[in-house]
């Protein structure tokens, strides 16, 4: 009987020692899941200030090159303004002459027709 009592007794501490150990090792398995998940949401905020920041700068970038670009444009456009300016008025001045020349043109032959009539 008394053996019988050993064995069981010699179970029973096998058993509790490995109940013991298994929660013990589930406690260490918490503990890195909560680091690793600390440590991923450190690594988280990290790329997303990064981010943020590159974000900022490529604005910063956009904004004045879009400046740069309205500014060209702008220059551009008042030069094509004053060379049609120039163009038109250069027209106006020919089609003046040329208008001109036309009326003498019909004066005179106003005048002649007139001549030949008398």
């Amino acid at each position: 009987m008394k053996a019988k009592f050993c064995l069981k007794l010699k179970l029973s501490l096998m058993m509790a020692s490995l109940l013991a150990m298994t929660a013990l090792s589930f406690g260490q398995a918490g503990t890195d899941v909560k680091t690793a998940a600390d440590d991923t949401g450190h690594a988280t905020k990290k790329a997303a200030v990064a981010t943020g920041h590159a974000t900022k700068k490529a604005a910063v970038k956009t904004g004045d090159a879009t400046e740069t670009a309205a500014k060209d444009t702008g220059k551009a456009t008042e030069k094509a303004a004053d060379k049609t300016g120039d163009a038109t008025k250069t027209a106006a001045k020919d089609t003046g002459k040329g208008v001109k020349k036309v009326g003498h043109g019909v004066k005179k032959g106003a005048e002649k027709t007139g001549d030949e009539m008398k």
